[in-house]
Formats: C-alpha cells, structure tokens, sequence
C-alpha cells in the first residue's frame, strides 16, 4: 500500500522532492516483494520498515501537538504491519528456515545478529533516502553516503562481506554532510523541511545496524593476531 502511496506521491512532489519519495516508493516495494517470495530477510526489515513508519507519525504528531487523523492512520498501520510480522509463527516462513541457515552456516547466535541488524536498516533506510535526496545546496557528501548505505544494505541481504564497511563509511560520510552542510531543504516558496531529524535517524539507525557484529569482528581480529 505504502509502495503505492509514495508512488502517487512522487507524481506530484514539489521540485526536488521526485528522487527522494521515489525512493521511498522502491523501499516498501521491495519489502513487499520480499516477503511476497519469502526471502529469509524480508519478514526483518519489513518489521523495521513498520517500526520507522511508526516513530515518523508519532514524532509528526508531538510536533504539531494534536491527534491529527492521517497521521494516527499512518503511525498505527504501520505498527500494525510490525506486529503481524513479529512472532515465531511468521519466522518460520522466512528467517525460521533450515535451508539458507545451512546454505550461510549460520547458527541461532549468528542468525540473531543478523535479524537485529536488518531490523535497524529497515529503520534506517526511509531516513537514509530522504536526508541523502532532499533538495539543497551541498549535497554531495549526503548523496555519496546515502549510496553506500543503501549499497551497504543490499550486499547484507546477499551476505557479502562488504556490507559493513560500506554502511560505516556511508554513515561517515551523512555525518559529514550533516555537520557541513546546510540542514534546510525547500519545500515550496515558504515552506522548508528541518533535515536534524532525518540525519539522527539515518546516521544512528545505520550505526547501530553495524553494531551486533562489532564484538565479533574485534574477537576475529585478536585471534588473528
């Protein structure tokens, strides 16, 4: 639904705002064909995609101070899909499964570090996309690390070992852009879109998407030593 809803929204986006909501759009696209096909990481980051749904309508609605319906609609639905999602009973439909844990020789520690960590890049990515996409002078660092985080992303879901330096240095590089740049993005000739928000959420979600496997490599290392 949300794939189709930011689809719409792209066809009528203020100047500048095509690329970003277009990229939402693909986002919910793929989370759905996802676990439309029952890939072992769909049913992890369509839950984070519910959770950043969610925290986006709830933090829209502390700010303008009142129960506004579209944004409760928004905010609900999107918890809605989370908890549809959580539980062993869906696991065993996708990250529950025997074979792509033999395939990846993953044990139930391994697997666990991998589920919370696509979880916070279904977090992270709607923030990712926006802050990388908005429309502003300078943008070029936020740009450049918003492409290696969402590369980043999909290289974990392919198990490459690439991923993690990819999302670190994609979260160097927003957070370059947001201590350097202006965090200001037109929305019209009055209107103007704060970006500390989106960069919080894209920096920090991807950090800790990084963080279940931290220990490990650090233990990797000392005994390669």
């Amino acid at each position: 639904m949300y794939g189709f809803l930011y689809l719409v929204v792209t066809m009528q986006a203020p100047d500048g705002w095509g690329a970003a909501f277009g990229s939402l759009s693909l986002i919910y696209a793929a989370g759905f064909l996802g676990v439309v096909a029952g890939y072992f990481w769909a049913r992890w980051f369509v839950i984070g995609l519910g959770l950043s749904g969610f925290m986006t309508g709830a933090i829209s609605l502390l700010q303008i101070g009142a129960l506004e319906p579209s944004l409760v609609f928004y905010a609900l639905t999107h918890l809605s899909i989370t908890g549809l999602l959580w539980g062993d009973g869906m696991s065993k439909h996708f990250d529950g499964r025997k074979e792509w844990r033999q395939r990846f020789h993953l044990d139930e520690s391994a697997t666990n570090k991998l589920g919370k960590s696509v979880i916070r890049v279904g977090v992270s990515l709607p923030y990712v996309v926006l802050f990388a996409l908005a429309p502003r002078e300078g943008a070029e660092l936020a740009l450049i690390g918003g492409v290696s985080v969402v590369s980043g992303a999909w290289a974990l879901s392919k198990m490459r070992s690439w991923a993690l330096p990819a999302m670190a240095g994609g979260a160097i590089a927003m957070l370059a852009a947001a201590l350097s740049g202006p965090m200001i993005a037109p929305l019209d000739a009055d209107l103007a879109m704060n970006l500390d928000l989106l960069a919080i959420g894209a920096i920090g979600f991807t950090m800790l998407a990084i963080a279940p496997f931290v220990g490990p490599i650090v233990k990797f290392l000392k005994n390669d030593d």
